[in-house]
């Protein structure tokens, strides 16, 4: 685009997946050999860092999204919701190829997903497919550890250009620790630091890609249970809150579309990561990935007014944990 037309301000950047989800909710979740009767089957857009992107809009934030589809109905879809939302997307389009698609089995009587999906090679985004002036000017940039390369390069620029990078990572994914070199914080799945360092205790894992990696904060979901954090001097955790939960589809992504509103936002820690958590929560309620994604203030409402989780760690195990981390980080060729 020619400098005559800027692209408009954008708070906040995605580069990453988009997906079509077909939701299937099931009784309960069948067994090997058996026929279930579902209870419903609906058509609904996903994708780790377009629902991010998406929740961030409705939060007010000024938001553009980068994504790749095909030239399908599910690729139709995915700009369809974009432009709904208000969000300005950038889009990728491979000819004569397959958008990526879900296939998710939620159990009605937990609300727990498996989810089954499809993603053509032709979609994977490339650094070629990228325009350094998608991040010009904004303020945080989310990206995931699907289609590493590209995600490296997006997040090289931002580091260029001192835009804080977040990273939300579930597995590992080739050329995912080249990517890590130029995330900030990376917010991963409960498993995701044990598959990347072979260390099954988190409390060990998190400190160790923090060193290794060079990050501002390191951080994994725990589910129901909330999330705990390593800044490099001690941990942090934040509880979950008990909601009934209709579908757990996506509450990840949400988690880390309002941890982007609030390092905006410039909140400290415990507060970005009780609003995420609370965020995540809330989408739970409702089946979809994008199932409900509460206002501000609803938000605000239940933070003050509902239960929390129980505590994943003991105070002193965290502490004992932060000692020893401390104590590695300044040994020689920890």
């Amino acid at each position: 685009m020619s400098p005559a037309n800027p692209l408009p301000r954008a708070d906040v950047v995605g580069v990453g997946i988009n997906a079509t989800d077909t939701i299937v909710r099931l009784p309960y979740f069948p067994a090997l050999d058996s026929k279930v009767e579902l209870l419903s089957a609906d058509v609904r857009p996903g994708g780790q860092v377009a629902s991010a992107i998406v929740a961030c809009r409705r939060w007010g934030l000024a938001a553009r999204y980068v994504g790749k589809i095909g030239d399908d109905a599910a690729g139709q879809l995915q700009i369809d919701e974009m432009k709904r939302e208000g969000v300005e997307a950038h889009w990728i389009v491979a000819r004569d190829s397959m958008s990526q698609s879900s296939y998710i089995l939620v159990d009605e009587q937990s609300g727990e997903r498996t989810v089954l999906w499809k993603r053509d090679s032709s979609i994977a985004l490339r650094p070629g497919d990228l325009r350094r002036e998608w991040l010009a000017g904004t303020n945080a940039l989310l990206i995931d550890g699907h289609d590493t390369e590209a995600a490296a390069q997006a997040a090289r620029w931002a580091r260029e250009e001192r835009i804080p990078v977040v990273g939300d990572f579930d597995n590992k994914y080739p050329g995912v620790e080249v990517l890590l070199e130029f995330v900030d914080i990376p917010i991963t799945s409960r498993d995701f630091p044990e598959r990347l360092t072979g260390e099954t205790d988190l409390l060990k894992s998190l400190p160790a890609i923090f060193r290794r990696f060079k990050c501002r904060l390191t951080a994994a979901t725990l589910g129901r249970l909330g999330v705990v954090a390593w800044d490099g001097k001690k941990f942090l955790q934040v509880p979950g809150f008990r909601v009934s939960a209709v579908d757990t589809t996506g509450a990840g992504d949400i988690f880390h579309g309002a941890f982007l509103c609030a390092l905006i936002k410039n909140w400290p820690l415990k507060e970005a990561l009780e609003f995420s958590c609370a965020a995540a929560a809330l989408n739970c309620t409702a089946p979809g990935a994008r199932g409900h994604i509460a206002t501000l203030d609803e938000i605000a409402a239940f933070r003050k007014s509902s239960d929390r989780s129980e505590i994943a760690y003991s105070n002193e195990s965290l502490e004992v944990a932060a000692q020893a981390a401390t104590a590695r980080a300044t040994r020689p060729h920890a």
